[in-house]
């Protein structure tokens, strides 16, 4: 994920770089904004306010980092803050490394898990305030995340929750194979409300929360400046011949030239998908039986933009090979990663 984070002071500032050096050490992809008198060694300047460097991030950033007093956090990210399955993770640190809180997101957006982070690789302290990590209990919203399913309904997540900090028992059932043991409060049994993952009707529980397996990745390609409703059309069309819902799909991929495409910016934002592009170097490296087109190698580097895009987004393999039409391309990977509770 891509971790901002910010400092106002030179110690601050110092924390920064070991919270910087922790999480990309950590496979996380950083930037470290301070005040232009304090930067140093790849810093950014900050040139607006507090808010306006959280607002920015919550538009391009997975996860926020404050090293600061916990108000200046709160305040900055106030205006911004819309709802737990789209903001970003923001943590707050003190200037000394003492103590690391995740504010917004600990578990869907991924704050908990970067506290934890955090607190074995500097020494900070943990504050974790939500229930179910609490307890030691199993977390719904955090389950899905990591096997990547989607949650059709956040009120009946937050009834599941509460449920089992009660004590309740939480049915179980999917149509996947799964992995591992049921934790502490699931049964395979009969409940009152329950999870069930999968993409039919069924609902075997009197209260059921769907998780949507979202095991495909979107390979696209277009030419610049096609219409933008043209493209929404054709990728629905093409992923309904595949059989596959847009519930079921992770993100949406194409090459880096294409990132300010406003046809894949629009699908991206009009359908709750992540958008990742990836270099020609990136996209060349790519094993597999792909569709080649001398003609695409010319221009963008490459010799097929949507299937290798696809697979590499999917780490997975090509189910749909690549479809052209009127200057737009389309192709499917399936994540070979089943469900887990390990």
């Amino acid at each position: 994920m891509e971790v901002r984070i910010v400092s106002y002071t030179a110690r601050g500032r110092d924390t920064a770089e070991r919270v910087r050096d922790a999480l990309q050490n950590a496979g996380h992809v950083c930037r470290t904004f301070a005040l232009e008198k304090f930067c140093r060694h790849g810093d950014e300047p900050l040139t607006g306010s507090a808010s306006d460097w959280a607002g920015d991030g919550f538009q391009n950033a997975d996860a926020l980092v404050f090293v600061c007093a916990a108000g200046i956090a709160v305040r900055a990210i106030a205006p911004w803050v819309k709802s737990k399955t789209t903001d970003p993770a923001v943590l707050v640190l003190d200037e000394k490394a003492t103590f690391v809180i995740p504010l917004l997101s600990g578990h869907i957006g991924g704050a908990n898990a970067l506290a934890q982070t955090l607190s074995e690789a500097i020494g900070a302290t943990p504050v974790i305030t939500t229930a179910t990590d609490l307890s030691g209990l199993f977390a719904v919203d955090v389950f899905a995340k990591r096997n990547r399913l989607k949650i059709t309904d956040m009120g009946l997540a937050k009834e599941i929750s509460a449920a089992i900090l009660a004590g309740e028992p939480i049915g179980f059932s999917s149509d996947l194979p799964v992995t591992g043991a049921l934790p502490k409060g699931l049964t395979a049994g009969d409940a009152q409300i329950g999870v069930q993952i999968g993409v039919s009707g069924k609902m075997p529980y009197p209260k059921t929360l769907r998780l949507i397996p979202q095991r495909y990745a979107i390979g696209a390609g277009l030419r610049r400046g096609k219409d933008p409703n043209a493209l929404d059309a054709f990728l629905l069309r093409e992923l309904d011949r595949a059989g596959v819902s847009p519930d079921e799909v992770l993100c949406l991929a194409s090459i880096d030239l294409k990132k300010d495409e406003p046809g894949l910016l629009a699908f991206s934002e009009a359908h709750g998908l992540p958008f990742l592009t990836f270099t020609a170097d990136e996209l060349n490296a790519v094993p597999g039986d792909f569709s080649c087109s001398a003609f695409v190698k010319e221009t963008t580097g490459v010799d097929c933009v949507s299937e290798r895009a696809a697979v590499k987004a999917a780490q997975g393999e090509l189910v749909v090979h690549k479809v052209a039409e009127d200057g737009m391309t389309f192709a499917l990977a399936a994540i070979k990663e089943g469900i887990s509770f390990e």
